[in-house]
């Protein structure tokens, strides 16, 4: 039997989640010297100026016909979001009533949106197929597991009020339907803002989003004009609650259509062949036991980009807890001085933690790996400051909700005594709710050349060897999956949480 939580045993919960942290820290402190974070760039520093003055003086002028990308960009989010939304929500009705169901939901939510796009790729070529079909697929487990959390905590009261007799689907469309109808809707908006962010990384394996124009651009040197098309993006994302509002959504995803095509004509017997023998090793399908001996044999040795994978995972875990640490107070009204001052201080800290949540972890470790070469450290500042501001935004909003108890405190001691005990279980669940999506975004880094499975993954593709390919999905999603379980008996239960983070 295993031992109880620390608060059966007389412990407190401040003491459980401190040990808890402790633990999580220690850990990533011992395995830290395992980490290769060498820089490698001759001179960094110049690099960031002119990326900074790109970024300060975007040069407009050299954008051609944007509208296109950010049309496409938005189409696919709207349709991927909507289309996963719509097979994730009647798995969510049955989610905790089947194993199979929550497996399958967790191993296609464990595979990231670049590397279903690179499988769908060699079906469906660079066309909006390949861009819809890449992000409906995780997204519907994703919608499955938190519609499903959601209408866990309906209340049962309205239910049991119903008369002797109701049906099933009379009971959850007008006593449970109701009544979490707008935590459903908050929740898919937050995962089309996701959708946006998804979209743009479509861009790195071809298709014509904004993604694609921003890899160029700065792989090029171009960053004036990176910086116009991020700046874009930023605008995209900051004016999402005007131009995405529920009123002109059905407007929108009309429009969308226009932009998503041409739909390209699929080959019914290529299709059959790459889903019957291409994805499988030869000797499995001949049932050659010697011979998939052989296959195994000539897979490369996964144990240092396993280990990489999982090093980097918990690094950027605990470096997103110091980061969300660090900087929620800039986003709070308790840490703002009075009057104009105060609210410029408070706004740009909020834009700060906007643009760093807004921009991808891969599109942010592109710019740092241009920066200080080839290592895990720009991965690791990359998935550190993205979620940590993730975090840190949402940790900013909740305690900006609460009233302070001890009137007169500085501001240290707001922070440390008067704040920090009463946000930190909420700031723990959020990270620990992050875990498995860090898991994902470090198997993906390795596109960019870092060792993790990524870079295997990618170059299985690369070389046309599909067989390996889903092997290495198959290992990666399975430390996903395991990883998710780790954290959720690591997280606090009973935590409310602002905005669903899985």
């Amino acid at each position: 039997m295993s031992a109880p939580p620390g608060w059966l045993r007389g412990e407190s919960p401040g003491l459980t989640l401190a040990r808890r942290t402790l633990a999580l820290v220690a850990i990533c402190a011992v395995l830290l010297p395992l980490a290769d974070l060498r820089i490698v760039a001759a001179d960094p520093w110049t690099e960031l100026g002119r990326m900074a003055l790109g970024l300060v003086w975007p040069a407009w002028h050299a954008l051609e016909s944007p509208f296109s990308a950010i049309a496409l960009t938005i189409s696919v989010a709207l349709w991927g979001t909507f289309l996963g939304a719509v097979l994730g929500f009647p798995l969510a009705l049955i989610f905790h009533r089947s194993r199979l169901v929550r497996g399958f939901c967790a191993f296609v939510r464990a595979i990231h949106e670049l590397f279903w796009a690179l499988l769908f790729l060699q079906v469906f070529g660079l066309s909006a197929v390949t861009a819809l079909a890449a992000l409906a697929t995780p997204y519907a487990g994703i919608f499955a597991k938190v519609y499903a959390e959601i209408l866990e905590l309906t209340p049962r009261a309205p239910r049991d009020a119903l008369p002797e007799g109701t049906g099933r689907v009379s009971r959850f469309l007008y006593a449970e339907l109701p009544l979490v109808w707008g935590r459903l809707a908050s929740y898919t908006r937050y995962r089309f803002e996701c959708g946006l962010r998804a979209s743009v990384l479509l861009g790195f394996v071809g298709l014509p989003t904004l993604g694609f124009y921003l890899e160029s651009a700065f792989r090029e040197g171009r960053f004036g004009e990176a910086g116009a098309l991020l700046w874009l993006f930023y605008g995209l994302i900051a004016t999402l609650h005007w131009w995405g509002h529920r009123r002109l959504l059905p407007l929108l995803m009309v429009g969308a259509l226009f932009w998503l095509g041409p739909w390209p004509e699929v080959d019914g017997a290529l299709l059959w062949r790459f889903v019957s023998q291409d994805l499988w090793p030869a000797p499995l399908l001949a049932g050659d036991i010697t011979g998939m001996g052989t296959w195994l044999a000539s897979i490369p040795d996964l144990a240092p980009a396993i280990v990489n994978t999982l090093l980097l995972a918990l690094m950027g875990t605990v470096g997103s807890l110091v980061f969300a640490l660090l900087l929620w107070p800039l986003a709070s009204r308790h840490f703002a001085g009075a009057g104009v001052g105060g609210r410029l201080q408070r706004g740009v800290g909020r834009l700060a933690l906007v643009m760093l949540r807004s921009t991808p972890e891969l599109m942010l470790a592109f710019v740092f790996l241009l920066l200080l070469g080839p290592s895990l450290l720009p991965a690791w500042l990359a998935l550190s400051l993205h979620n940590g501001a993730l975090i840190a935004f949402l940790v900013a909003r909740h305690a900006d909700g609460l009233n302070l108890g001890m009137p007169g405190l500085p501001a240290s001691g707001r922070y440390a005594y008067e704040l920090l005990p009463r946000l930190y279980p909420n700031l723990l669940a959020l990270i620990c709710y992050r875990a498995e999506v860090i898991l994902r975004e470090t198997a993906l880094l390795g596109m960019l050349g870092i060792a993790t499975l990524g870079f295997y993954i990618d170059s299985s593709f690369e070389y046309l060897m599909f067989d390996q390919a889903l092997f290495l999905l198959l290992i990666t999603a399975g430390l996903n999956m395991l990883v998710d379980a780790i954290s959720r008996r690591f997280r606090p239960r009973d935590v409310p949480l602002d905005e669903p983070c899985a």
